[in-house]
């Protein structure tokens, strides 16, 4: 498959790829695991960020009506979830794993549009939701630096994705922009993280975190809130201008080179069982490309 927009693609990997490992860094080497705090401040970058986009003409964010607006707010609550449980998981998980368990978040959406919703679903993509379902499965039994946590927030993040993922495609009126979508995202997320992290204990505890006053925390905070919003809104710039085979494409590439990249920069415990398994997974996100080229 010939891959269109190559200055945008390559953008959006190298935003992925920088985005993951910067994350991976401060949640598992610096161990800021205050994700009320972290996710906070990258929704908060985020929408700022996107603000400004919209101001200077980058984005294009037209008024919404207040209905539309709170029709949307189911997925802006999935979507806290997803950062939330995908930052728990992330700082106890190596990244191959997680974009593993991260790609099952298809085996959710396909269920739900399969049997709640009946909707009609091709053979080739029972397998392939069949394959990813073995592949996540089966990791949890092989892995090991296996992390009861970890995978138990994995599982809620996932879960999340797929939730998210079958509202977005069957949301109605469909008016709103990703743009809009995502700056509600944003304001709906800082809200709940801003209220959650007293409750939750990360706003006093964050107080005594070994590095709160070393320069590479704050310059890491700082780029994963920066790089957080480029590759959002890589994403979107991706999406809107080239078809679901060529994302779908850029997208495999993607989570190919950070997965490829991380085990030199991260730690991560590797056996043959464990192996497969990320192999599988990785044959099944490729299929998508077949499956997105055909039709089918």
């Amino acid at each position: 498959m010939y891959l269109k927009r190559p200055a945008t693609g390559l953008a959006f990997c190298l935003f992925y790829l920088s985005s993951y490992f910067t994350n991976k860094y401060v949640l598992s080497v610096l161990k800021f695991t205050y994700p009320t705090l972290f996710q906070g401040w990258q929704t908060l970058v985020g929408g700022f960020l996107l603000h400004i986009s919209w101001k200077i003409g980058w984005t294009e964010i037209s008024s919404s009506s207040r209905s539309e607006v709170l029709s949307w707010l189911p997925a802006s609550a999935l979507f806290v979830g997803i950062i939330y449980a995908g930052s728990r998981a992330l700082s106890r998980l190596p990244i191959p794993i997680f974009l593993t368990l991260h790609n099952a978040a298809d085996v959710i959406a396909c269920g739900i549009e399969a049997f709640v919703q009946k909707e009609q679903t091709s053979r080739l993509k029972i397998c392939r939701v069949l394959t990813l379902l073995v592949a996540a499965g089966c990791l949890p039994f092989c892995d090991p630096q296996f992390d009861t946590d970890g995978y138990f927030w994995a599982l809620i993040h996932l879960l999340c994705i797929g939730a998210y993922k079958v509202y977005y495609n069957s949301w109605r009126p469909n008016s709103l922009s990703d743009s809009q979508k995502q700056y509600i995202n944003y304001a709906f997320s800082v809200v709940m993280l801003a209220f959650a992290s007293h409750p939750a204990g990360d706003l006093f505890s964050a107080l005594e975190f070994p590095f709160l006053y070393f320069y590479r925390f704050h310059s890491s905070c700082f780029a994963s809130g920066l790089l957080g919003f480029l590759l959002t809104l890589y994403t979107m710039k991706l999406k809107s201008n080239t078809s679901s085979g060529q994302y779908a494409a850029w997208s495999f590439l993607a989570k190919v080179l950070t997965s490829a990249l991380s085990p030199f920069f991260f730690e991560i415990a590797m056996n043959v069982p464990t192996a497969c398994c990320l192999l599988l997974g990785g044959f099944a996100e490729a299929s998508l490309l077949y499956i997105e080229r055909t039709g089918i």
